[in-house]
């Protein structure tokens, strides 16, 4: 008997279908079932695909697809449609791909091999719901629960940020009608088979699995060899296929085993092992399901390994480049942190450093490059290098800043000839401490200004002289400040990522962090935990709007302390000012100043009295003087009986005099403001200049009266 014969006694059609072609070849039972022509004759695929059901063409060609890939067998129900679209009949395909053809390509849409597929047609009955095999009906609840798992599988494992995660993720999934009881992850390194994860299993029962060569007959190093799909649906396919290590698989108790390739950019990079407690067939939908599961495992475990690789490198890079502190100051506390931008390897520009000089002090160094990529890490790892050598060889602020900055000007101009074009810049603060008397001399490069809290608790932004940013001009001169920190007093150095990170500016930036400043004044590395937390920590996600948390630059603090006793209740508030000449907009800063000392000072009209009268006295000396007006202003005593008192000096010995201006007159009325405005003031003579004052009580009643030394009238 022929096996043509055969066929058509059991209305079995054959067809061929040749994917690349665009071509299907039916005999003619074949092609009466799919309600064409009843001849043999080649189709048009087109021609053929209008005949099935759009649901289930979609099936066919996921479950081909996955047959070409694990060259298995392909079985699927198909129902065929008319022209209108109904339903005549169901058939079964059970159809074996040959290899896939030569040359041939995979299609950028869906990653589908070009194929020849070879197999058979036959009418089947529909089972009727809840009969044996209706799990398996493509149009049923089944393939529903299929897809809604995947969904959730899917975007659980994209969510997963570390190859811990992913394992996690991987355990938890339950597969719709045959979860599986035991997992195992395996990985390749070098010519050997490790277990990367597991899940099912006590400790120590990995045992021999767990480094072995892939040449062991096993079949996680089988599918690793040869990149394909093992499934063993019974514990004799096992043993038959697989006896050396059959032993070793039978203890674990399980019925069903599916070993899946994990493939990343054509590369196996290891197998993913399911095993089932009850016996299970692996169907086209089961082992497709797997298949699909096995790819997003691959990729998320990929992900995951960049992003370890990335966090790793980056960790390292921070800890090479981040100086550890000085391990003791006398008589002052430290505390630093640094916090890498989100988005790359985490690093960028942003450092400090701690320098012990030559002369017994200690220099503290902080500043920013411009940029967040390894380039910036880069030229600040050879900038911090080369400050702390100019620090070293003991020179002043101004000299170090000018000489980092002829440095990193020649070094970005290097830069410029090579990959990498464009100059760089970056922005520093230099500070000098001498522990023994608290004299901080700061040197400021375009940097931030540092922040100063009093001991009574109150922040304030310490103005002080700078330049232009390092590596903008190759000679550039930079200006110290001088100013002395008290017993109790902190300061505050950081980079702009502090104040600005979340949408702020540097004004919105300074309210946010100023009450945080005033609460946490105990703990340096408290404060310090505090400041990150309140930029980057959970708390500021819950900040909804143009405020919220980005993340978008680097953060870099340094606090500073000198100990000492000091009664927070009555520690003094006390700041000063070079005003020079050449800069009358430093008498903007004064004023600016002595506001953010007095924000809790009972009555604000006295605070804009206080700073109207500091106006008058530094625009006096700068007009009616050839030098510079050294502003100090202290706030003593208890909240609501404090004493304000401002001085402003200069190096002329010519006494102000009291005018009476006409009612045109521009000038002449400042002495008439501060008798009417001051509750004391007066003039000191000193050995060179002289010094004008006000004071200002907080209470109603002034709690001590200072007699003014009288000034002295003007001569006829």
């Amino acid at each position: 008997m022929r096996t043509e014969d055969v066929l058509a006694a059991t209305a079995t059609g054959l067809w061929r279908w040749d994917n690349r072609a665009g071509t299907v070849t039916l005999d003619a039972e074949a092609a009466r079932l799919l309600e064409l022509p009843s001849e043999e004759g080649v189709f048009r695929e087109s021609e053929v695909r209008s005949r099935f059901h759009p649901v289930d063409w979609n099936e066919i060609h996921g479950v081909v697809n996955l047959a070409v890939a694990e060259g298995t067998l392909a079985e699927a129900r198909l129902r065929i449609v008319d022209e209108h679209g109904r339903v005549l009949r169901t058939v079964r395909t059970r159809s074996r791909p040959l290899r896939p053809v030569e040359g041939g390509d995979v299609d950028v849409m869906d990653g589908s091999l070009d194929y020849v597929l070879v197999g058979t047609l036959q009418e089947v009955a529909d089972p009727p719901p809840g009969a044996v095999g209706a799990q398996n009906r493509i149009t049923g609840d089944w393939r529903r629960s299929r897809e809604a798992f995947l969904l959730d599988a899917g975007r659980a494992l994209a969510e997963a940020r570390s190859t811990a995660e992913v394992l996690r993720v991987a355990y938890s999934l339950s597969m719709p009608g045959f979860s599986p009881d035991g997992l195992a992850v395996f990985g390749v390194e070098g010519e050997r088979l490790t277990i990367v994860g597991q899940h099912g299993h006590t400790t120590g029962d990995e045992g021999p699995f767990n480094d072995m060569p892939l040449e062991t007959d096993y079949p996680a190093a089988e599918v690793v060899r040869t990149g394909r799909a093992i499934y063993l649906p019974s514990p004799e396919e096992y043993y038959r296929r697989y006896p050396a290590t059959w032993p070793l698989a039978r203890r674990f108790g399980r019925r069903s085993w599916a070993f899946l390739p994990l493939i990343v950019a054509g590369r196996t990079m290891g197998a993913w092992m399911a095993g089932f407690r009850h016996p299970v067939s692996f169907s086209p939908d089961e082992r497709s399901v797997l298949t699909t599961v096995a790819r997003m495992l691959a990729q998320a475990l990929a992900r995951a390994g960049i992003a370890e690789t990335e966090r790793e490198l980056s960790q390292v890079l921070q800890r090479t480049m981040m100086p550890s502190l000085v391990p003791s100051i006398p008589g002052m506390t430290v505390a630093a942190r640094y916090v890498p931008t989100g988005g790359g390897l985490q690093v960028g520009g942003d450092w400090y450093d701690m320098i012990p000089l030559p002369n017994g002090r200690v220099a503290l160094v902080i500043g920013d490059v411009q940029g967040h990529d390894v380039r910036a890490a880069g030229l600040m790892g050879q900038l911090r290098i080369a400050l702390r050598a100019y620090a070293s060889e003991g020179h002043r602020p101004d000299a170090v800043l000018a000489r980092a900055s002829r440095f990193l000007s020649g070094l970005t101009d290097a830069y410029e000839d090579g990959e990498h074009t464009g100059p760089r810049f970056a922005t520093c603060l230099y500070a000098e401490a001498d522990p023994d008397t608290g004299t901080l001399d700061i040197a400021r490069a375009g940097h931030p200004d540092p922040v100063v809290m009093t001991a009574d608790g109150t922040a304030v932004i310490r103005q002080t002289a700078g330049g232009l940013p390092l590596g903008i001009e190759a000679d550039t001169d930079y200006p110290t400040t001088r100013f002395t920190l008290e017993a109790g007093e902190t300061i505050m150095l950081c980079t702009d990522g502090l104040i600005e990170t979340g949408g702020h500016d540097l004004a919105t930036g300074w309210v946010r962090l100023r009450p945080l400043l005033e609460q946490h004044t105990g703990d340096l590395e408290k404060l310090a935990d505090a400041l990150v937390q309140a930029v980057h920590g959970p708390a500021s996600h819950y900040t909804t709007g143009a405020l919220s948390d980005r993340r978008e630059d680097d953060v870099a603090v340094l606090l500073l302390r000198r100990e000492g006793p000091a009664d927070r209740s009555t520690a003094p508030r006390r700041t000063a000012l070079t005003i020079a000449q050449a800069e009358p907009e430093r008498i903007s800063a004064a004023r600016q100043q002595v506001r953010e000392m007095l924000h809790d000072w009972a009555d604000p009209e006295q605070v804009d009295s206080a700073v109207l009268m500091i106006s008058e006295m530094a625009t006096n000396v700068l007009v009616h003087t050839d030098g510079d007006a050294l502003m100090v202003a202290q706030a003593s005593g208890e909240h609501g009986e404090r004493l304000l008192r401002v001085e402003v000096a200069d190096c002329s010995d010519e006494l102000p005099h009291k005018r009476r201006p006409g009612e045109m007159a521009s000038s002449g009325r400042g002495l008439v403001l501060m008798e009417l405005l001051a509750d004391a003031w007066g003039v000191d003579p000193r050995g060179e200049g002289k010094s004008i004052w006000f004071e200002l009580y907080e209470s109603v009643e002034p709690v001590e009266l200072v007699e003014a030394e009288p000034v002295p009238e003007p001569e006829p």
